[in-house]
């Protein structure tokens, strides 16, 4: 079973974005799939840092693209993305410190966390054209 299952709504009609959001969406569904069958901590922190490369590969590609073009809303989207990969990057701390993780939880905030940057910032970056000025 899918964590996140790619939805219309997430596209924002720039293909090689939605491409790279339908690949992090395939690598969260992986791990979730993973965790489910269970796996171990070490895979887990093998996933979540894949998860963690991909996305910020995606952000600073992004955060090229909004400063070339002025992104009136730049400063707000980078801290967005600063706070993700911080939380990100505590998960995957807490899974190596402790041995142990809670499945649920870690689904959970897998979900929100793509699911609320894409509807918060990423949905109207991409709508604009990001062509705003500041």
């Amino acid at each position: 079973m899918s964590l996140i299952n790619w939805r219309e709504e997430f596209s924002v009609g720039v293909a090689e974005v939605d491409h790279e959001h339908q690949e992090l969406i395939e690598l969260i569904n992986t791990l979730h799939r993973s965790v489910q069958e269970g796996v171990t901590r070490s895979q887990v922190v093998a996933g979540l840092a894949d998860i963690y490369a991909q996305i910020a590969a995606h952000f600073a590609l992004e955060e090229k693209n909004m400063r070339t073009t002025h992104y009136r809303a730049y400063d707000e989207h980078k801290t967005d993305h600063e706070a993700l990969l911080d939380d990100l990057r505590d998960i995957m701390d807490e899974v190596d410190d402790d041995g142990e993780f809670d499945e649920r939880a870690l689904s959970i905030d897998l979900d929100r966390w793509f699911s609320e940057h894409f509807r918060a910032h990423d949905a109207k970056l991409h709508q604009s054209g990001h062509h705003q000025k500041r």
